[in-house]
């Protein structure tokens, strides 16, 4: 995976609009769910490419100060050898002066070799080091994101529990109203009103069929009075 790929994909997911997933999902708990593996398992991968691409740059990095240290070393043996090339030469010894100049311009060769490597890695290392720091940012806007996933994650879940909950609650007390004892007491009660109701009727009804026995005994009285009274005309 190349750097530039690496940079695109931790910026496009830190950019990633989680409200408007959600609002696309049917089923926003399980649409977090996801987002939080998918996140989690995205950032694992961001992070080892991003230390590999840091591991490169420090590497980089000492390659540069090595080059740096070697051009300063060179420079030192340089100027070495043409001082004791010049003392070679005071003294009479030419042959050996020459051959310590020849020296000296070894060593300058190899402190402009060294030189050169470290400027050829200068801007390289600039570049990759801001590589680098926005690999940084995006993996920071990442772990944020995905606090953010939990976050909302957990007070959905603690949410829906509540819901859920409450829905519970009213069932039942819905099914307590279909099944609520004071109706039956209610139709109990109507029952015995209408016995006690028909046991009133009875006795009314019981009342006046003896008020009309008193009534037909009254009669009978009557007429066995009258049969008496026409017996003693007779008599007369």
């Amino acid at each position: 995976m190349t750097k530039q790929t690496i940079l695109g994909r931790v910026t496009q997911l830190a950019k990633a609009n989680i409200n408007a997933l959600l609002d696309q999902a049917e089923d926003p708990q399980k649409m977090l769910d996801q987002l939080i593996r998918d996140y989690s398992d995205n950032i694992s991968e961001a992070e080892e490419a991003v230390a590999a691409t840091i591991g490169n740059l420090r590497l980089m990095e000492q390659d540069h100060d090595e080059d740096v240290a070697a051009a300063a070393e060179w420079g030192g043996k340089a100027l070495a050898a043409s001082r004791k090339a010049d003392e070679l030469r005071a003294a009479g010894s030419t042959a050996d002066a020459d051959r310590f100049d020849n020296l000296a311009k070894v060593a300058l060769g190899r402190q402009v070799t060294s030189e050169k490597e470290a400027e050829t890695a200068e801007p390289v290392i600039a570049s990759q080091t801001e590589i680098v720091d926005k690999l940084k940012a995006g993996l920071d806007q990442m772990r944020a994101k995905l606090g953010e996933l939990q976050g909302r994650r957990d007070s959905l879940v603690a949410r829906a529990k509540s819901a859920q909950a409450q829905n519970q609650m009213l069932d039942a007390a819905k099914n307590i109203n279909v099944l609520d004892p004071t109706s039956e007491l209610g139709r109990f009660e109507d029952k015995v009103r209408r016995e006690e109701a028909k046991a009133k009727g009875r006795e009314e009804l019981a009342a006046s069929s003896l008020d009309a026995q008193f009534e037909s005994l009254d009669s009978l009285s009557d007429s066995a009075e009258v049969d008496a009274r026409l017996a003693a005309l007779k008599a007369r």
